[in-house]
Parts: structure tokens; sequence; C-alpha cells
């Protein structure tokens, strides 16, 4: 199971890697708020107005997987502050029912 999530405002692109990959399931939080590890505040409003994206995706097999890691590099090379970039958090998964 993997948790990306980048800013909103590069949502066009996530669903563009996402169709590559052939990856057609997913969850997405909208508006979510925080502050990564060296990054700046998504809170929203005044100074720091963007928010940030989550998508939860569930993954049976490791081949989509694969694909979505290599078009989140692939992204993250064409975005120029590194504070912008995609992430991916990925944990195990024991079950889907």
């Amino acid at each position: 199971m993997t948790f990306m999530v980048f800013n909103s405002y590069f949502t066009d692109r996530a669903m563009q890697v996402l169709a590559d990959c052939g990856i057609d399931y997913y969850t997405s939080w909208d508006n979510a708020k925080g502050k990564g590890q060296g990054t700046e505040p998504h809170l929203g409003s005044g100074a720091y107005g963007s928010t940030n994206t989550v998508l939860m995706i569930a993954f049976k097999d490791e081949a989509p997987l694969e694909g979505l890691i290599r078009g989140i590099e692939g992204l993250n090379r064409g975005i120029t502050r590194p504070a912008d970039h995609f992430r991916l958090f990925q944990m195990p998964l024991d079950r889907i029912v």
C-alpha cells in the first residue's frame, strides 16, 4: 500500500502518471494540510495558501507499483523546487477484502 502526497497544483500530472501505469484505483483526500520535513507548510490560507492531495493506492502485485515509482521519479526530475517533489510512502498491506 502506498500514500502518494503532492501539491494539489500538480493533480493533473499525478493522474497522468496513474493512467500511464494502468492504475485506475485509488482513494483521494483533497485539501490535505500539513508540513513535510524540509518543506514549506501547506495550510490552505494566508502565506501558505496551497494544500496537498493524498492518494492511497492498494496494490495486489508489484508491477504497477514499480511503474508508479518510475513515474514519480520522472515527475520529480521535471520539478525544479525539491520542496514541490512528489512523495511516495510505502507500507505492507496484509489483506484486501
